[in-house]
């Protein structure tokens, strides 16, 4: 019997497993993904594993195209075909400060990561649905993770924001491209989440929630953007496509 099986990037820990966590209790089988084969990895898959699906590792650098086949062909041959595509992976940039002083190194790192292998990663999967026969009894998605900062500006951290604002015209446009198809494409934007990531600043963050920049006055938690994130796979949205969902506590409405 065919099944769902989601590859997540980036879900060895924060927003990446907590969407692990929540679609294997919706009964998904996953493919988890980070960059090395370690404890942190181990502990997700048992996490994971928790939920009676069945896991794999997938341990390969996103930013690495040449990987990106390989790696879907190990998925494929340990759990069957990837039915949902949740591009989570990403990184920040090297140092903040002012764009006038942004090296290409950071530049580049954040692009390479945070929009060309989202576009390419997906592309790889879509070309495999288009090209092989899809069971009509499950659902097919792609899920990319952006950020509040691919419409708001940090200025200490302008590659970043330039790396989010591509990854989310690419949810766009493969929501154009794959419409015909049957496949919906989402643009998650989370906004101010306590992971490991925003551990440094969290605090700050914090306190700027509660005084006001949030109209749901805290920080959220990576489980809620994992809910979200499930709630898109499973098609509790049904008839939609190409949506950008801010899961930011409506940090971004504007107001006067």
């Amino acid at each position: 019997m065919s099944r769902q099986v989601a590859l997540i990037t980036g879900s060895s820990r924060g927003i990446g497993l907590a969407a692990a966590r929540e679609l294997a209790r919706a009964g998904f089988d996953i493919a988890l993904n980070t960059l090395a084969d370690d404890d942190e990895l181990a502990a997700a898959v048992k996490l994971v594993e928790a939920e009676s699906v069945r896991v794999c590792k997938a341990v390969f650098d996103v930013g690495d195209l040449s990987r990106h086949k390989s790696v879907l062909d190990e998925v494929e041959s340990e759990l069957g075909p990837v039915t949902t595509l949740v591009n989570n992976a990403g990184v920040g940039v090297m140092s903040r400060g002012d764009p006038l002083d942004v090296s290409e190194a950071s530049f580049d790192r954040c692009m390479t990561v945070n929009a060309k292998a989202v576009f390419f990663l997906t592309q790889e999967v879509a070309r495999r649905w288009i090209l092989k026969p899809r069971d009509r009894d499950l659902t097919y998605s792609v899920v990319n993770v952006s950020s509040s900062n691919a419409v708001a500006v940090a200025v200490p951290r302008g590659e970043y924001c330039a790396s989010k604002a591509a990854a989310a015209m690419i949810s766009k446009l493969f929501a154009a491209r794959l419409g015909p198809e049957g496949i919906a494409v989402y643009d998650v934007q989370p906004g101010l989440i306590a992971t490991d990531m925003t551990q440094p600043v969290i605090e700050s963050y914090r306190k700027r929630a509660e005084d006001g920049l949030c109209l749901l006055p805290r920080v959220g938690e990576a489980k809620e953007v994992g809910v979200v994130i499930a709630s898109l796979a499973t098609n509790k949205l049904p008839y939609t496509t190409g949506q950008v969902i801010s899961v930011d506590g409506g940090m971004l409405v504007p107001r006067f």
